[in-house]
């Protein structure tokens, strides 16, 4: 396994583990599918993202709270987008 398939495996590990149920099932899958296509400076702006606490993420991509100037980018954008994607799943599971 070479360097950057052992991030982004990592990356999608903790996406899926962070251990609050709700933003596991949209940051997973959003993990599963974007990672392998990510630039470098997406992948370390997604890194420093899972690292935010559990319930500010989950306000920010669920546009309850206003998303700090940092990450508000297009890569966020795009997961706002995804969660529409991931809650009809959710519903249908």
């Amino acid at each position: 396994m070479n360097t950057d398939e052992a991030r982004h495996k990592k990356l999608k590990l903790r996406a899926w583990r962070r251990g609050f149920r709700e933003a596991d099932l949209i940051l997973g899958p959003f993990a599963d599918l974007h990672v392998s296509t990510l630039s470098p400076a997406e992948l370390d702006w997604f890194e420093d993202l899972l690292e935010q606490p559990d319930h500010d993420l989950y306000g920010w991509i669920l546009e309850r709270t206003p998303t700090p100037p940092e990450y508000d980018v297009p890569l966020m954008n795009k997961l706002k987008a995804f969660r529409d994607i991931a809650h009809k799943s959710i519903g249908n599971g």
